[in-house]
């Protein structure tokens, strides 16, 4: 029934590509349990600020994540939460599928795509919202800590109180029940108190089936 549904919320940085799968898992998992998504922003941008243990080319593409994520903050303060959903699809499709590059030209489409004016490709390069792009991304990283990325994901607990995690990381993204499988299980690990970590080597990289 419709009042025995829960709401789960994402954080997400367009640019991650195993936040990406994770959402298209989670897409699925709306499909097979009582759950609605609702998506956030996040920035990989803001998590590294002012480390210098990094590569120099991870360096490189953290300069120029400062765009979608500040496309995506203006988008939302603009016209609601509820945008966020079209528009990272739109943005995650050309960036992860099509393997297209950062810039003008991806945002713009992207927009489009969500049906956004496209003029909102101008804070890409505009600060006049990284106060609520800040908030944003502490409100998801702060219940999990600083020594993770994205993907965040908030839920309600058994108790009711929030239960805020990383991950899962996983790749391909589960389908159908297999995705309500995966989903019933993050949730009786992440709801157990105390209950930190599982995790194993990756040996294949993200894979966008």
């Amino acid at each position: 029934m419709a009042e025995d549904r829960v709401t789960a919320d994402m954080w997400f940085d367009p640019r991650c590509p195993w936040a990406w799968i994770t959402s298209r898992w989670l897409l699925e998992v709306e499909q097979v349990r009582p759950v609605d998504i609702r998506f956030h922003v996040m920035s990989l941008s803001i998590l590294n600020e002012g480390r210098d243990d990094v590569p120099e080319q991870y360096k490189e593409g953290l300069a120029k994540g400062w765009a979608p994520v500040r496309i995506a903050i203006a988008a939302e303060q603009k016209f609601g939460n509820d945008v966020l959903r079209p528009l990272y699809t739109a943005l995650g499709n050309r960036i992860h599928h099509e393997k297209q590059e950062l810039g003008d030209e991806l945002y713009r489409a992207a927009l489009v795509e969500a049906g956004l004016p496209v003029d909102l490709a101008q804070y890409g390069e505009s600060t006049e919202f990284d106060e609520q792009l800040r908030e944003s991304h502490f409100a998801g990283m702060n219940p999990v800590g600083m020594d993770v990325g994205t993907p965040v994901i908030h839920v309600p607990g058994p108790d009711g109180a929030t239960v805020a995690f990383f991950g899962p990381v996983v790749t391909p993204r589960p389908r159908g029940e297999a995705a309500g499988r995966l989903w019933d299980g993050t949730l009786l690990v992440a709801g157990t108190p105390g209950f930190y970590e599982i995790k194993r080597t990756r040996t294949v990289g993200p894979v966008f089936d």
